[in-house]
């Protein structure tokens, strides 16, 4: 068998999508598993909306995930790079090759004149097809079009077929396509750019592609497809669709759901190695009971054929929860870059300066530590721990519950205790906390639920006793004393 070669094809007209990220995911891990190789196009032939911008986001996105390529843009060497913008010239030529062969035709009809043909289908209650009127033209006919100023596309020959396409689809098995459900389709426009399926068959092949792992709304391109391997008498790629991701509302996933772009994760705080484990989780199941993989074991395992037919769900909370797993592991395996990870939102909200110094990332650090299990993903540090980077801010509700006339005086004996206490650590914050609520006859907790309001504005979040610790004394008692004469009015 020869080398598997996939390939991913986006365009430039705005961000990696998550649903794109994971068609190519899939694609990656097919020519991974296989020792093939992975390909990035980029089709970026609607220039009204293809930026340079959105071509870069795409790239940090893919090199963010991990998901490198072997040919494509921005690889060096006699490969790549592939813009459909820069290949007319092989679209020109394979479109002459293919009216050569009688396989394609000139088609010189108006927009107004199609027009007419659908609203007399329609009126007709039957499905519209061409009428293949240009296809009956004569040369002369087509002369006279040409000098009056009229500029052909170029429809492919379909409506001639009487035998069923029949696609062998490595997901779906066997799927059957009746030619009288197809139609002579424009390739070309009448400005001589390619459209998407023609321009597609041509890449590929010339690309060498062996397999093709898309979403499953391409499918119904595909008989289009199949019938122009056929008349350029090319081998096809292999072909497997996949399902449509859902959201949780079990309707498409779309920008209704909130954040459908990878760049949207990667700014939240999700690590790529949880991403990449949901996504091949979303359709492909290799254990039962199982829910955590290292890439290098996906890979290994990674059959498409079995790839499900339900459509996934885009579970967020499963997703985080993953999250949640691999940063536990990577506290423990590499704290540095959860550090980094939190030091680029705290930036970005503008509760850290840009550069930081070795002492604001050792702070940071054990500010993660304080925070802990908490942090599922990395922009959790900005409610469970803001307090440590900023002065208090009481949630209303937070404070009307605890900063009572009933708490003050707790709050400032707990103040005057902390002044002075030595050494200020976690075991002796609480042996303080314990001797003021004693000496004043209530329970613990009459001062526990108040003091963390006082300390970070919050009704939750990490142990009291270590974010105190972590505070500071000057910090602590400064905060305590401000909410007692809040609590006393």
């Amino acid at each position: 068998m020869s080398t598997i070669r996939t390939r991913f094809a986006p365009s430039p007209t705005g961000y990696l999508h998550i649903g794109g990220a994971w068609t190519a995911f899939f694609n990656w891990l097919f020519a991974r598993q296989s020792g093939g190789a992975f390909i990035l196009r980029i089709e970026d032939t609607d220039r009204s909306r293809s930026t340079q911008a959105y071509e870069d986001a795409i790239f940090q996105d893919f090199r963010w995930l991990g998901i490198t390529w072997e040919e494509g843009p921005d690889v060096g060497g006699p490969v790549g790079p592939y813009r459909q913008t820069e290949r007319a010239d092989l679209y020109t030529r394979y479109a002459r090759e293919l009216v050569e062969r009688g396989a394609a035709y000139p088609c010189y009809c108006t927009a107004e004149e199609l027009d007419a043909e659908r609203r007399q289908a329609e009126a007709q209650r039957r499905p519209y097809r061409y009428s293949g009127r240009c296809l009956r033209r004569s040369a002369q006919e087509q002369a006279a079009l040409e000098a009056a100023g009229r500029r052909p596309s170029l429809r492919l020959r379909v409506t001639h077929l009487r035998e069923p396409i029949v696609v062998d689809d490595l997901i779906r098995g066997r799927v059957v396509f009746e030619p009288e459900h197809l139609d002579d389709y424009i390739i070309v426009r009448s400005d001589g750019t390619a459209l998407y399926n023609f321009a597609n068959v041509v890449d590929d092949h010339l690309m060498g592609v062996t397999h093709i792992i898309r979403a499953s709304e391409h499918l119904s391109n595909t008989p289009k497809q199949l019938v122009m391997y056929q008349a350029l008498e090319w081998t096809p790629p292999v072909v497997a669709h996949l399902p449509v991701i859902l959201g949780a509302d079990r309707r498409k996933l779309s920008k209704r759901h909130g954040a459908t772009a990878v760049r949207d994760y990667r700014l939240q705080g999700y690590l790529p190695e949880a991403l990449l484990n949901f996504f091949a989780l979303m359709a492909w199941h290799p254990e039962a009971e199982r829910e955590v993989y290292d890439l290098n074991e996906l890979i290994a395992g990674f059959r498409v054929e079995e790839v499900g037919l339900a459509s996934p769900i885009f579970g967020l909370e499963k997703l985080t929860w993953l999250n949640g797993v691999y940063m536990r592991r990577l506290i423990e395996a590499d704290l540095d870059r959860v550090v980094g990870l939190c030091a680029d939102i705290l930036q970005r909200a503008g509760l850290l300066p840009g550069t930081l110094t070795p002492e604001m990332r050792g702070y940071l650090a054990r500010v993660i530590g304080v925070v802990g299990d908490r942090l599922k993903i990395g922009q959790d540090i900005i409610p469970y721990g803001d307090f440590f980077f900023k002065d208090v801010a009481y949630e209303p509700a937070a404070s009307a519950q605890y900063l009572t006339p009933a708490s003050a005086p707790l709050l400032r004996a707990y103040a005057d205790a902390l002044a002075g206490l030595e050494p200020f650590q976690r075991m002796a914050i609480e042996q303080a906390l314990r001797e003021v609520c004693a000496r004043a006859g209530v329970d613990a907790r009459a001062l526990i639920h108040p003091a963390r309001v006082a300390l970070t504005g919050k009704t939750a979040g990490p142990g009291l006793f270590e974010l105190t610790e972590l505070l500071g004394r000057d910090r602590a008692v400064e905060r305590l004393r401000r909410a007692a004469e809040r609590a006393a009015g």
